[in-house]
């Protein structure tokens, strides 16, 4: 996975907005409880894309600064959320932000913290906070203990292996969202870091059923999907629809949305 792979979701805004999974009302309830941040606290998002969990915040009141590379996810976030005044979006990368230092009372981001690199994204975080301050890292992993896919398992997964086998078997397995699951490098990284005290971690299953289009929708905003040539895509694609079809179709899928919660050190 290359840093480059995060501009290609500004191509697909649309279909992002659309079939991305958000996160469940309980996870802001306990990010904003145990993070002790209040309305009165400017709050930070990298990687805001459409805009789904700013609306969230935004909808609570805060006043947030959102932090979006892509021109058409910058642009779609301020039409989905025009509605609030207190929210400001600026089209750039995270590493080109000039930082606002001791700023903010919460910086969030929402399965793209593994796009910011690696050598700043710790540190200019803490930087951005003022004392007190927690950063939140969020992301959806799907339930790989029910199947490779996500779903229930069964006859479909058998089939959906099938296609990925004869198009695509390099992608076979799990969709990559491993980075935020129990698995996942996040609470080391904050260790590593030296930066934040001990990082809480919460759990939250969740599903959502998928129509035959709307999975294939999904899988168009994945960007290992995305760059798959033309003509392969669509191979996969065509079998994928066909196994859903045959079993029924449309699709289940099993998320767990994690939260990862930290108070900078001062």
């Amino acid at each position: 996975m290359t840093v480059e792979q995060r501009f290609t979701f500004n191509e697909i805004g649309d279909l992002y907005h659309r079939y991305r999974p958000g996160y469940p009302e309980a996870l802001f309830e306990d990010l904003l409880s145990s993070s002790g941040v209040s309305v009165s606290d400017r709050l930070l998002e990298l990687g805001c894309g459409t805009g789904q969990a700013t609306r969230a915040l935004a909808q609570r009141g805060f006043e947030m600064l959102c932090i979006e590379p892509g021109p058409r996810l910058a642009e779609l976030t301020r039409e989905n959320l025009e509605a609030f005044p207190g929210i400001e979006v600026h089209c750039q990368t995270f590493e080109d932000w000039p930082c606002e230092a001791a700023a903010f009372g919460l910086v969030i981001s929402a399965q793209a913290f593994h796009w910011l690199s690696p050598e700043t994204r710790f540190a200019k975080c803490a930087e951005a906070l003022h004392s007190g301050g927690s950063l939140a890292i969020l992301g959806n992993s799907v339930s790989v203990d029910r199947s490779p896919h996500g779903d229930a398992g069964g006859p479909l997964s058998d089939r959906l292996d099938a296609a990925y086998a004869q198009w695509a078997p390099a992608l076979l397995g799990p969709l990559p969202t491993g980075w935020y699951a129990e698995e996942g490098p996040i609470p080391e990284l904050f260790a590593d870091s030296g930066l934040f005290e001990p990082v809480v971690v919460r759990r939250y299953p969740w599903s959502r059923r998928y129509s035959t289009d709307e999975y294939l929708g999904l899988l168009g905003t994945h960007s290992d999907h995305r760059l798959l040539p033309a003509e392969q895509r669509e191979g996969l694609y065509e079998a994928i629809g066909d196994a859903l079809e045959a079993s029924g179709g449309g699709i289940e899928i099993f998320y767990r949305a994690h939260l990862y919660l930290a108070r900078r050190e001062d």
